[in-house]
């Protein structure tokens, strides 16, 4: 985590501040079982609760602790004895650290996800009101990078919208994944905590009991979780890359907001480039990269081994601070996004009609052609005006023109049946059909 990717209600989660209050909360929600269970004092989880809820944890005395006990949880712990006195001999009563660390991290990761979740309903929200503004707005589609045929550039924000839609429910399907609680002592048997002390705990956290731990969680749930943060990033590189495709000079169809003041390079001043969906690209490459050690931690070794420890406290506030960041930074291009219809129709128009010659050849086979003279016949007039593209870099040839002088092609398609099929209005008809898919009646 850096500043310069971080937001501050997400990097608040996990600050050790937030960390060692979490702690506390597990182990004072344990003894309020506990004492009621009759194993320790009413009395002493009363007290535990006023003296170690009221207190504020002193980071650097844990660390001074830590340094000499090479042991965090020991350390907090015997803080938690400094302020709380001799009724902290009944905290972590028949626990182990692992209780309270894969707890601890659950609740932040549970913390997380619901601002991820927050952040994506602001990104559908301003996804959806672009495709509507240009639910109409005709621009050429394309497929290996070349033109294809005509959709529209709310279709593409429909499409962004759908994906992001689908991230949502996985993300869902994720925090339900990491929503647990182990609170089973020593390699997982309760042997020297009572089973109801968990569900006691993982109630007051808003978790719920794991069905069988180890010694720590099941990884396998961790593995799950960054694996939906990876593809969740993955969908925000696909709108960053299309966003940077499209602000190319050659093409220039949409373009990132470039305010008042700004400097696109150092040297050139001309320049307005694509850095934020560029920075977006390069950060969703951070956030996949977090999901392989996740999923490398689901074989520990028997019971437990600490391998993954290390690796979580990075990746768990790095992959969610990273795509907090990213899909507040994708809400604002979004948002903010400068879109050109001429440019879009311009764009289009340089191929000389091409982006009609599946009309053609189909019209040719339903006149009686086979598909291959069809094909045959589409294609060599439509070379015409691709030659003459290369050349110009807008088309001198006329791909209508072209077919209205083919005597093979009208031997099927009169002038007013070739020229129906020019028709730009029937590329788009069954947008309304796709918007209802996506957005329902809205």
């Amino acid at each position: 985590m850096i500043p310069r990717y971080s937001r501050p209600d997400m990097v608040s989660i996990w600050s050790p501040e937030s960390k060692f209050r979490i702690w506390f909360e597990i182990e004072a929600h344990a003894c309020d079982a506990l004492a009621e269970l009759g194993v320790i004092p009413q009395e002493a989880a009363k007290t535990i609760w006023e003296k170690g809820g009221s207190a504020t944890f002193d980071i650097e005395r844990i660390d001074e602790i830590e340094r000499e006990t090479k042991h965090d949880v020991i350390a907090f712990l015997t803080h938690l004895a400094e302020i709380v006195g001799p009724d902290a001999r009944f905290v972590h009563q028949g626990m182990t650290s692992s209780d309270v660390l894969d707890t601890c991290f659950n609740v932040q990761l549970v913390k997380a996800t619901d601002l991820l979740l927050e952040d994506m309903d602001a990104l559908l929200a301003a996804i959806k009101r672009r495709a509507m503004e240009h639910k109409d707005t005709v621009c050429i589609g394309r497929s290996h990078g070349i033109h294809a045929e005509p959709v529209t550039f709310g279709l593409k924000m429909a499409e962004a919208y759908a994906e992001f839609d689908r991230c949502r429910t996985r993300l869902l399907a994720a925090r339900e994944e990491i929503a647990t609680c182990a609170i089973s002592g020593a390699v997982g048997t309760f042997a020297n905590i009572d089973p109801r002390v968990e569900e006691h705990v993982a109630k007051a956290m808003g978790l719920k009991a794991e069905p069988v731990s180890t010694q720590v969680i099941p990884r396998d749930r961790h593995a799950m979780y960054f694996a939906t943060l990876g593809v969740i990033a993955s969908s925000i590189e696909r709108v960053a890359t299309e966003v940077r495709h499209l602000q190319r000079t050659e093409v220039l169809e949409a373009e990132e907001f470039f305010s008042k003041g700004q400097k696109g390079s150092s040297a050139m001043p001309h320049k307005r480039n694509p850095v934020l969906t560029e920075n977006l690209t390069g950060l969703a490459r951070l956030v996949r990269g977090y999901s392989i050690p996740a999923m490398e931690n689901v074989a520990l070794w028997h019971e437990r081994d600490i391998s993954h420890s290390s690796v979580e406290r990075m990746i768990g506030p790095d992959a969610t601070v990273t795509l907090d960041f990213a899909l507040v930074r994708l809400t604002g291009v979004i948002d903010k996004l400068m879109v050109y219809p001429e440019r879009m129709i311009g764009n289009m128009d340089r191929l000389g009609g091409l982006v009609h010659s599946q009309r053609i050849l189909l019209a040719l086979t339903q006149a009686g052609s086979s598909r291959e003279d069809a094909y045959r016949l589409v294609q060599r007039n439509a070379m015409k005006v691709w030659d003459s593209y290369q050349v110009a870099g807008s088309a001198s040839v006329d791909f209508l023109t072209e077919l209205l002088n083919d005597d093979d092609v009208r031997k099927y398609l009169s002038e007013d049946e070739i020229r129906d099929r020019f028709d730009l209005g029937y590329h788009t008809k069954n947008v309304d059909v796709i918007f209802k898919r996506v957005f329902g009646d809205d």
